[in-house]
């Protein structure tokens, strides 16, 4: 290759690597100071979820920093912060306290080669069965989760080591601090929207504090996030099968939840900024994030929705917010954690209490008359038990469970037959709706084989077998009608009914012509065949 050449490949891959992170819908001003903004939010929310689950606050501040990274880099969905979040911290805390830190490490690991087959399987296609009835539910369930989160700030702790409300000025300062960030917030845009809202909010509460010398709780109250680089870890856990049994639920829970929790993520934001992110590639990108974070002792987490929403609004679009937020929070760990704990905790609580009332589906209160009763049970339901239980992902799956069996219930009404019979005397049954297992009773219902010609039709143009109940309710029926010495015929079967027949030939035998897609069924101890 000629020196021409050479230098022409280099021009092309360095432009490949700066198309990779150059901003296609906002520009570069929004996307490092919206990362910024994330990056401040990032430090509570971290040391939290790092108490949460019973480990050191630099390992939840480690995790997001990797995760977040990563995900962003990888990731199926410009624009979404991922890092440690509270869901995965509360899986793990059982794990930690039984068996110790080091076994959290190797289940990390071991999420994420899960999170990462998942995404090689394409099984993140899946979460287009969450119905919306369920995603309303999650959100707003969210919502009052991130708010009721950040009360904890409104208590302090006695000297007997009793947790008890604010009163008096601590309380009204707080409370002061905490409505002029969310006015900041609100009404900055009005007026200029040449930093983020929820940034300045911040700066802006912050330089109250420090100089008028306000007594209010800070970020260093919590822990001192003060650090170094992350240091590569292997766990120290035994190599055994008794060791993989240990972590194995605890590693599929894990990456179960992350999945739900970060694919749900991916479609709300797919919504808010009318583009389309890409399922399967997140699974991949949270699933190496995870085996990566796992070798640098982290905690495990998923995408985060409150930051995701703080960085969308903030002006974030692409996949340089996210990286100036992790790499942003390094910063903070490793020079600027001093500063970083000067931060009152109203700002940050102010902030948060803005991202709640903005990712509350305000408009589904509207609807509640308008849609269907189940729906609305569905939503209601999704919503309380994230709130009481914390849980998004048993959440979304009772929510999911519940809108399946409303749909096979709604379903299974609309079987129908149409009878008549031709000039030769035979009768036609001609189907209606779907059959499978919920309809499959009020398909048998439908034939009466005592009063019926020695010869019936059933015609599923306008139908299909669905099951194998689909399939034994049809065995049935030509049962009762072969002991009565009477001979059944199908005809206009699908092809995916066809196949689902053929499967069964132990049940039934199925005979049909070549010139059109009829078919006799008889019992098997027969064993005839003949065409129609």
């Amino acid at each position: 290759m000629g020196a021409d050449e050479q230098t022409s490949l280099n021009k092309k891959m360095t432009q490949l690597f700066l198309n990779f992170f150059k901003p296609k819908q906002a520009n570069l001003k929004d996307e490092v100071l919206s990362g910024l903004t994330v990056a401040l939010a990032l430090v509570p929310e971290a040391v939290a979820f790092s108490l949460i689950a019973g480990v050191s606050p630099l390992i939840g501040l480690y995790t997001a920093f990797i995760i977040g990274l990563i995900t962003s880099i990888l990731g199926g969905r410009p624009g979404m912060i991922s890092g440690a979040t509270g869901a995965i911290a509360v899986v793990v805390v059982a794990l930690v306290v039984q068996h110790g830190v080091e076994y959290l490490f190797a289940a990390v690991i071991l999420m994420g080669l899960i999170q990462i087959l998942v995404g090689v399987l394409k099984l993140g296609k899946l979460i287009r069965l969450v119905p919306h009835p369920v995603m309303f539910g999650f959100v707003n369930g969210l919502a009052i989760v991130i708010a009721m989160a950040q009360f904890a700030q409104f208590k302090t702790t006695t000297p007997e080591g009793l947790s008890v409300w604010m009163t008096g000025m601590p309380l009204a300062i707080m409370i002061l601090l905490v409505a002029l960030t969310m006015a900041i917030i609100k009404f900055l845009p009005k007026l200029t929207t040449a930093i983020p809202s929820a940034l300045a909010a911040i700066l802006t509460i912050s330089l109250i504090v420090i100089f008028a010398g306000i007594d209010t709780r800070t970020v260093g109250d919590l822990a001192s996030i003060s650090g170094g680089l992350p240091e590569f870890h292997i766990p120290l856990v035994p190599l055994s099968w008794e060791t993989f049994m240990i972590i194995l639920p605890y590693s599929a829970i894990m990456a179960g939840v992350g999945l739900i929790e970060s694919l749900l993520t991916l479609t709300l934001i797919d919504e808010i900024t009318e583009t389309r992110g890409h399922g399967n590639k997140e699974c991949v990108a949270q699933g190496v994030a995870n085996l990566t974070t796992g070798f640098f002792g982290g905690m495990g987490g998923c995408a985060m929705i409150g930051q995701s929403l703080i960085n969308v609004n903030a002006g974030g679009r692409n996949r340089l917010s996210g990286i100036v937020a992790s790499v942003g929070l390094l910063v903070f760990i490793l020079f600027l954690s001093t500063y970083i704990e000067m931060i009152p905790m109203a700002a940050l609580v102010g902030l948060m209490f803005m991202v709640a009332i903005g990712t509350f589906e305000w408009a589904s209160l509207k609807v509640f008359r308008k849609v269907p009763k189940s729906d609305v049970l569905v939503m209601v339901l999704v919503t309380l038990v994230t709130v009481l239980l914390h849980n998004l992902a048993l959440a979304v799956l009772i929510g999911v469970v519940i809108a399946a069996l409303v749909f096979a219930w709604e379903n299974s009404k609309m079987i129908r037959a149409r009878k008549t019979v031709d000039e030769n005397g035979v009768k036609h049954y001609e189907i209606y709706g779907p059959l499978f297992f919920a309809s499959a009773l009020a398909f048998g219902q439908k034939f009466d084989p005592l009063n019926d010609p020695d010869e019936i039709i059933i015609d599923f143009a306008e139908s299909r077998i669905v099951d194998h109940s689909g399939i034994d309710a049809v065995h049935k029926v030509t049962e009762r009608y072969e002991k009565l010495g009477k001979t059944v015929y199908i005809r206009h079967l699908n092809t995916s009914s066809k196949v689902l027949l053929n499967k069964a030939e132990k049940i039934i035998n199925v005979n049909y012509t070549d010139d059109d897609p009829s078919y006799k069924i008889v019992v098997e101890k027969n064993a005839s065949k003949s065409f129609v």
